[in-house]
């Protein structure tokens, strides 16, 4: 670097996570060799979110700017040899979304410092990159402790004749779920056919919407557990959960141009018949006095409700009894030894930013959950007081492999309204 042995920035108390509103301090520290003349010493705060229709793709087809402030620290003069010490303080704003990075765009907040030198000389340059987790509380979304239920119906046939149906309700207990918390799933199949079902899978999917010259889907499943077939005329009842990952939350709010959403989707494979719920990922869990008048019916699985009445069985499917079983669970991609996932909400964290980061994976420290889709550290639940790592990312199943983008999810609306599906081949 010539002159300048060491520029670099730092931050108070080595702090990596930061909330809107908060104050963030630092320091930019200059070590030089010889004599410097300098027109000007200047540190800034930026925060900006880019998005291309190419993977990993650092030329932006679109941008916006969340935030751009600069504060001098020092106007034109000589650094003597030596080290010298610069202290800043900038208020990030209340508006400022989280920290993301995907495949196709990013929300990027960082510091970057400058000494202007002068002319025909090179400025020296440092940057480094800071992470804002903006609080979603899911209290604000409307209804979101109301079960969430749907159904879908089809048709077996075989060679053009109708051979019966099958009809598939799925109830979620809530609308929206915190880091750790399980999805509660209450599934039921009435296999009126004299044909066995393919297996039922439940999946978390994620999609990441990209706002460009044309808007890219970005679908994963996060999480996948299968259940075994039904047998032919019968009515089996599937009771099943989902851990919640370490995920970003959902909406990404304060950015124009991502959008993340999050969907529960069952699905039995033959025939193929499909339902999808959306859901909200938050840190801000739903209050459980608002869960009151709702706590009998959780309980209740007998209370799930088809959003749609039952096709036409024909007359093949009438006189046959329906017998009642359950639905065994044949794998669970959460389950598995080393899975990587971290879930501890029953957990403290500790509250002192000095300790090592060696002792984070100890038993009494458990190890941070990181994002997916960012090198923020997400927490379990309740307030934390973020701590610096160098862990690397935990990615879930299936997340550190991009393929092309899928069609995105229906939505609730158009879930809801294509219940009854029309007659199809069975596969």
């Amino acid at each position: 670097m010539g002159k300048v042995q060491i520029f670099q920035i730092s931050l108070r108390d080595s702090r990596v996570v930061y909330s809107p509103g908060e104050s963030l301090c630092g320091t930019v520290t200059v070590r030089t060799t010889a004599a410097l003349q300098y027109k000007a010493i200047k540190v800034s705060c930026v925060g900006t979110c880019g998005v291309s229709n190419k993977v990993n793709d650092t030329s932006w087809n679109v941008e916006e700017s969340y935030f751009n402030s600069t504060f001098s620290l020092a106007d034109k003069g000589i650094l003597q040899p030596g080290d010298h010490s610069f202290p800043f303080q900038f208020i990030l704003p209340t508006s400022a979304p989280t920290s993301f990075e995907g495949p196709f765009g990013k929300v990027i907040h960082q510091l970057r410092a400058v000494i202007e030198t002068r002319r025909l000389s090179k400025d020296y340059k440092s940057n480094l990159p800071f992470y804002i987790l903006r609080p979603l509380d899911l209290n604000e979304i409307p209804e979101i402790e109301q079960l969430s239920c749907a159904s879908a119906t089809k048709k077996f046939s075989y060679k053009l004749v109708k051979s019966g149906q099958v009809m598939l309700s799925v109830t979620s207990d809530l609308r929206g779920y915190v880091v750790g918390q399980a999805i509660q799933i209450h599934t039921e199949v009435e296999n009126k056919s004299g044909r066995d079902t393919g297996a039922i899978v439940a999946c978390l999917i994620q999609k990441v919407a990209y706002k460009s010259k044309r808007c890219v889907y970005d679908l994963r499943t996060i999480a996948e557990v299968e259940g075994a077939p039904v047998k032919a005329w019968k009515h089996a009842v599937w009771n099943e959960q989902i851990l919640v990952p370490a995920l970003p939350h959902s909406i990404l709010q304060g950015c124009n141009l991502i959008h993340i959403d999050y969907y529960l989707q069952v699905t039995v494979k033959s025939p193929e018949v499909s339902v999808t719920l959306p859901i909200y990922i938050g840190n801000i869990s739903v209050n459980q006095a608002r869960l009151g008048p709702q706590l009998s019916l959780r309980h209740m699985p007998s209370a799930v409700v088809p959003s749609a009445p039952p096709a036409d069985d024909g007359p093949s499917s009438s006189s046959q009894p329906m017998d009642n079983v359950s639905i065994p669970t044949k794998c669970h991609s959460q389950q598995q030894p080393h899975a990587p996932f971290c879930y501890a909400p029953e957990l403290s964290f500790p509250e002192s930013q000095n300790e090592e980061p060696e002792v984070l994976g100890s038993p009494s420290h458990p190890t941070l959950c990181l994002s997916t889709g960012t090198t923020v550290p997400y927490f379990a639940e309740g307030s934390v007081v973020p701590v610096a790592t160098a862990s690397r990312l935990i990615l879930p199943p299936e997340y550190s492999s991009w393929g092309y983008p899928y069609d995105a999810p229906p939505s609730y609306e158009q879930s809801c309204s294509s219940t009854d599906v029309p007659n199809g081949n069975s596969t």
